[in-house]
């Protein structure tokens, strides 16, 4: 199980991401439209540099979620290796049968 700390961390940038998608995805449009002055899209980029860092969705990172562990995460089931491994063998994902040939 990770810390509890750092899970929390995670679902903090997550929130923060969430409240200023809109906001970058406009300063980001004005930014790579052509039609408009230099001078406003310099502009654009200094509001975009001054939003926190954690609003970037790079920042992010993909966590179990049942023990939010951060390496081996599988996004399409949001779940460690370790964890969908023994939820596979117990048969709990359906269409997931162990490998035969």
């Amino acid at each position: 199980m990770a810390k509890l700390a750092l899970i929390k961390r995670e679902e903090k940038r997550q929130a923060v991401v969430d409240k200023f998608a809109a906001k970058r995805e406009a300063l980001l449009k004005t930014i790579n439209d052509q039609s408009v002055s230099e001078e406003e899209r310099f502009a654009a980029r200094l509001k975009l540099q001054a939003l926190p860092r954690n609003s970037s969705k790079h920042r992010l990172h993909n966590r179990c979620s049942l023990t939010g562990r951060p390496r081996g995460v599988f996004s399409k089931f949001g779940l460690g290796r370790n964890k969908l491994r023994e939820l596979a063998m117990k048969g709990e994902i359906p269409g997931m049968t162990k490998a035969s040939w």
